[in-house]
């Protein structure tokens, strides 16, 4: 292990192994017990005494990172929707192109007229960022709803059930393979499903996450298929489908929704611009 007797060295050793600055400085205030807040602190104190249990933690730390294990998993917890939820290798990192989804479902929220409380379904929860996103963002304007969580791993449910109990949000958690164990209509269905094609080479990249979470068949939208056909049977008269995809599927994926019946066909842009969501109304 190379010298870490101070903060800056072990920062430094940090991006020698090819970490960038912000992730070296996160990794060290983790290993320092210390809040992502610190960064200026840990700026200010560069010149600081690094013990050499820390210091090996740290290093330890580092080089998982460098061995491109996601941020998420060391630290343990990720940023979403202003949430800090946890997660570790049993789920997907939730990523910021998934709040286009949810701000998609609050703007269909707010554009709604009647006085019932809307339901709400999402199919692959995960860690639960969008369903907790939402219902979060409905408790805290004292709104009501009932949204249940689907899963198809035990695992990720355990994480999922967990993020809402530490925020202190009540939703159903269902364990079911998308709709079979379903048996409810819905206002808005929402997934952010695998859709990465089955031999795409950047699945390389993604060696830390969950396979089944991120990969779908040979063009990737085996699950968007499977949702997009069944979902009218669970929707409400009026009621929205919205689904996260790649980058280049908004077409393939309106197209599919159309094909359905589904009108008011439409695509969302990320904040980089790109297409990410896509979604319509069932009006049977």
């Amino acid at each position: 292990m190379p010298n870490l007797s101070t903060y800056q060295q072990a920062l430094h050793s940090a991006q020698m192994l090819g970490l960038d600055r912000l992730d070296a400085q996160l990794l060290l205030l983790h290993a320092l017990a210390r809040p992502e807040s610190d960064r200026a602190w840990l700026l200010a104190h560069g010149d600081d005494a690094l013990d050499e249990t820390t210091a090996a933690v740290f290093y330890a730390f580092a080089l998982r990172r460098a061995a491109d294990e996601p941020l998420a998993y060391i630290v343990g917890s990720k940023e979403f929707f202003g949430l800090t939820l946890k997660v570790d290798v049993r789920v997907l990192v939730p990523r910021p192109d998934t709040e286009t989804l949810v701000e998609w479902m609050l703007e269909i929220l707010r554009g709604r007229t009647s006085l019932t409380p809307p339901c709400i379904l999402d199919l692959g929860t995960g860690s639960g960022a969008i369903a907790l996103a939402v219902a979060h963002t409905l408790q805290t304007a004292g709104q009501a709803a009932c949204i249940t969580a689907v899963d198809a791993s035990v695992d990720a449910l355990a994480v999922a059930s967990g993020n809402a109990r530490a925020l202190k949000l009540n939703l159903q958690f269902v364990l079911s393979n998308w709709f079979k164990k379903v048996g409810a209509r819905f206002h808005i269905i929402a997934s952010n499903p695998p859709y990465i094609a089955s031999e795409d080479a950047h699945l390389a990249a993604l060696k830390h996450e969950p396979l089944q979470a991120l990969a779908s068949g040979p063009d990737g939208l085996d699950d968007l298929r499977h949702i997009i056909e069944n979902a009218p049977d669970y929707l409400e008269p009026g009621g929205w489908l919205v689904l996260e995809h790649g980058y280049n599927q908004s077409g393939a994926v309106r197209d599919l929704l159309t094909l359905r019946g589904f009108r008011l066909v439409q695509s969302r842009n990320d904040l980089a611009g790109i297409a990410r969501c896509s979604g319509g109304q069932w009006a049977a």
